[in-house]
């Protein structure tokens, strides 16, 4: 009998496949730095008389830092402080910890008791409008923050209570409320540019015409 010949299939594992064409990544810009060329440029320019862009006030950056000082007795809030942190503000953070060693505290040098972490550019207004427009309007009996937390130097320090506040957090998976202090870091030359700087991009002040 003649054989019959049997054709040899590949295996599906050595069929090339056409690569697919990758969608291209859209880049997403925050609507608030939108608003700082739009809107908040114009206006401190018109206000304060700046004859070049260049002059106007404007973010350098945002610092969130979380003290933990229940840590040196449980080191497992750091863990948890790293991902809620994490979380909120999409990037790496950094864990600090103690310089100096203090007895009355239980505190040695070199243990972890804090987190924190630095946004700029775009990361960084998101998290403003965020703050802005969700976060601060969730405190009870809110009424806009303080305008007498300037450093003399344009710079503005903003306090928290609770890390709850952000829609990020689970609150039942929160082992600890931790507050947290936002530092925010501009380039005005007084606290008065700075605070109608910050004004503009939409911080609601409690007394917002103290500084006029």
């Amino acid at each position: 009998m003649a054989k019959e010949k049997v054709e040899k299939k590949a295996p599906a594992a050595q069929v090339e496949k056409k690569a697919e064409p990758k969608a291209p990544k859209v880049k997403v810009v925050s609507r608030m730095k939108v608003a700082y060329k739009d809107k908040v440029i114009p206006t401190l320019m018109k206000q304060f008389g700046y004859k070049n862009v260049m002059q106007v006030p404007k973010l350098d950056k945002v610092t969130i830092n979380l003290g933990i000082g229940q840590a040196t007795q449980n080191p497992k809030l750091v863990d948890s402080a790293v991902a809620e942190l994490t979380s909120i503000v999409g990037q790496k953070v950094v864990i600090t910890k103690a310089k100096k060693s203090i007895s009355n505290f239980k505190l040695r040098s070199g243990i972890a008791i804090g987190v924190m972490a630095t946004l700029r550019g775009n990361r960084m207004y998101m998290f403003l409008d965020k703050l802005f427009n969700i976060v601060l309007p969730r405190i009870r009996d809110f009424k806009g923050v303080s305008d007498k937390a300037f450093d003399g130097r344009g710079n503005y320090t903003l306090g928290l209570k609770e890390q709850t506040l952000f829609p990020e957090i689970n609150i039942d998976k929160v082992d600890k409320v931790i507050g947290m202090n936002i530092c925010f870091t501009t380039t005005a030359n007084s606290d008065n540019e700075a605070f109608h700087l910050l004004k503009t991009l939409g911080m609601p002040f409690r007394n917002a015409s103290s500084n006029n």
